[in-house]
């Protein structure tokens, strides 16, 4: 035997290679060819076994699991009709899905975005003053056109609620669309119209196969840039419940205007991969955890209502009474007050004369030759609460909302609480600008045309250059501010960033309230002066002072 040490590649159990059909075959006819086709794939084998581990592999572990590869549009598309219906089924019924898509919704967009005009100063060359004004004339115009339902081409929403619907429909549904139709209407300023479709009515005419022209009824050009969107609408009289067997006609819409050359439609979609046409719902990648997780959750519930009801068979060799001889259900039941109780014998079965079934109390006689085992469930189950909260974990970890805020469960340290809160808000401060971003500025950049063109605004050079258009649509959209865990604490940070001109007073006001700051300061300026008037003083607590008022309800609740 030699002694020579094994390299790498002859370290580890080495598997023989099995010869197929072909193989046979080649080593019969040529026994030279056959021997190469064979060292060929012991080599290709070897090698597989090295650097990363893929599917398809040869590693015992990797055996049955063959991904395909393919395209963005090849991997969503063709499934996307069956991702929306799962989505919807485990908002509607499974309360872990409901939560994280209301525990989003609520902290990135709450009751809708707020517009905060912020347009740039020294690309426009205007001095503060007259900036300030037309940001202010700005404001008032955009309120008096989003803070009515006549912005909503249904007369339904006003636009903050627009804002948060399409965002929820695209977190639900993976995409939302949105049209721009001009209506007019009486007593109206604006003729700009906000109208949301959902992803469903976004389809290959006549329901065609894809190509690559077109997919999910969303046409490109050579470059992938969509060109135009197919809607499928349903006929004036046709059911409300149509689908691919009712009666439908398709409309094509360009994404931008052949005459005026302006978007027109605006497609709200998570793009992750190149070449992505349409997007998927939020919890896709999460649809078996989910459905896993609630039908054992529901399996537990069931299991531990069973072992909680009581029921006492009787077994006599003589009949006892006739209410006892066709079983007996308790008034407490939920029977009403005053009877004597129900009998459960059912004349119409065939099967047997009596039906015996579990309840709450339930006492029920039996035949001299009849008997019955009770199985014990063991319910509750005493692992099934670790068991969930560890799949709950691994779901929040797969959607970026952490454990604690996806099941409103603070009952670590201060520190952890606050980390969980602060990675949270990270993913909703990102998913609230993308939404200002892909579908409030958009809205806004189409009214301020409508504005300037009707002189309700001025905006000179607005329509000549590129760059002075962004200088005078600078904004920022403003939601629901992440709250305080320890107010205290966190408000002396707050002034010691201001001090040390880390942030401004308007960022650290908007981020504790989601307010305006400008308005919050003049309020406050109003009720000083009417302190004033009525003789009343204002008194500024000193930090100090606050510390020992702190530390005294501390104690005391100690």
């Amino acid at each position: 035997m030699s002694n020579s040490p094994k390299t790498s590649i002859d370290e580890g159990k080495r598997e023989p290679i099995k010869l197929n059909l072909i193989d046979r075959a080649v080593r019969y006819l040529n026994p030279s060819a056959g021997l190469e086709r064979v060292r060929g794939r012991a080599a290709f084998s070897r090698l597989e076994e090295h650097g990363f581990i893929t599917g398809g592999s040869s590693k015992r572990s990797m055996r049955g699991w063959e991904p395909p590869e393919q395209t963005a549009d090849q991997d969503i598309i063709p499934k996307l009709s069956k991702m929306r219906a799962s989505s919807r089924d485990l908002y509607m019924n499974t309360p872990l899905a409901t939560g994280a898509l209301r525990r989003l919704k609520g902290n990135a967009i709450g009751f809708g975005l707020r517009l905060q005009c912020r347009i740039d100063r020294e690309t426009l060359g205007i001095d503060d003053k007259k900036a300030d004004e037309w940001e202010l004339n700005t404001e008032r115009e955009w309120l008096s056109y989003s803070e009515s339902i006549e912005c909503d081409a249904s007369r339904t929403l006003k636009f903050p609620q627009l804002t948060a619907q399409a965002f929820f429909s695209t977190l639900l549904n993976g995409d939302t669309f949105t049209l721009l139709p001009k209506i007019e209407r009486a007593g109206q300023v604006y003729d700009t119209r906000i109208h949301l479709v959902e992803g469903d009515y976004v389809c290959n005419p006549s329901f065609l196969m894809d190509t690559n022209a077109i997919a999910g009824g969303v046409e490109v050009d050579d470059w992938g840039a969509p060109i135009a969107y197919h809607f499928r609408k349903s006929m004036p009289h046709s059911q409300i419940d149509f689908g691919a067997y009712g009666v439908n006609k398709w409309e094509r819409i360009p994404v931008y205007g052949e005459e005026s050359g302006r978007q027109q439609v605006f497609h709200l979609f998570d793009k992750e991969r190149p070449g992505q046409r349409r997007g998927f719902p939020f919890v896709t990648p999460i649809v078996d955890e989910l459905k896993q997780i609630t039908r054992l959750s529901k399996a537990e519930i069931e299991a531990a209502i069973i072992n909680s009801y009581f029921t006492v068979f009787v077994k006599s060799s003589s009949p006892v009474a006739d209410i006892m001889g066709s079983g007996y259900v308790p008034p407490s039941a939920g029977y009403a007050p005053g009877t004597v109780g129900t009998s459960i014998l059912n004349s119409d079965d065939e099967r047997d004369e009596k039906l015996y079934e579990m309840g709450k109390g339930n006492v029920i006689e039996m035949d001299p030759d009849e008997s019955i085992d009770i199985a014990d469930p063991k319910r509750p189950n005493a692992n099934f609460e670790p068991f969930f909260l560890a799949i709950v974990k691994q779901i929040g970890s797969a959607i970026n909302i952490p454990f604690e805020q996806l099941m409103l469960h603070f009952n670590a340290s201060y520190s952890a609480s606050r980390a969980a809160i602060q990675e949270a808000w990270k993913f909703y401060r990102e998913r609230r600008l993308w939404v200002s971003e892909y579908f409030c500025q958009p809205i806004y950049t189409e009214w301020m045309v409508e504005a300037i063109s009707k002189g309700r605004i001025i905006a000179p050079g607005f329509f000549s250059d590129p760059v002075i258009q962004s200088a005078w649509l600078g904004s920022a959209w403003i939601g629901p501010g992440q709250g305080q865990l320890d107010p205290l604490r966190e408000t002396k940070a707050s002034v010691m960033r201001i001090q040390n001109f880390l942030t401004t007073y308007e960022d650290e006001y908007v981020a504790l309230t989601g307010k305006d700051w400008r308005g919050g300061v003049n309020r406050r300026s109003r009720e000083e002066e009417l302190l004033s008037d009525k003789g009343l003083k204002v008194e500024v607590v000193e930090e100090e002072t606050a510390d020992k008022v702190v530390d005294g309800i501390t104690d005391a609740n100690t």
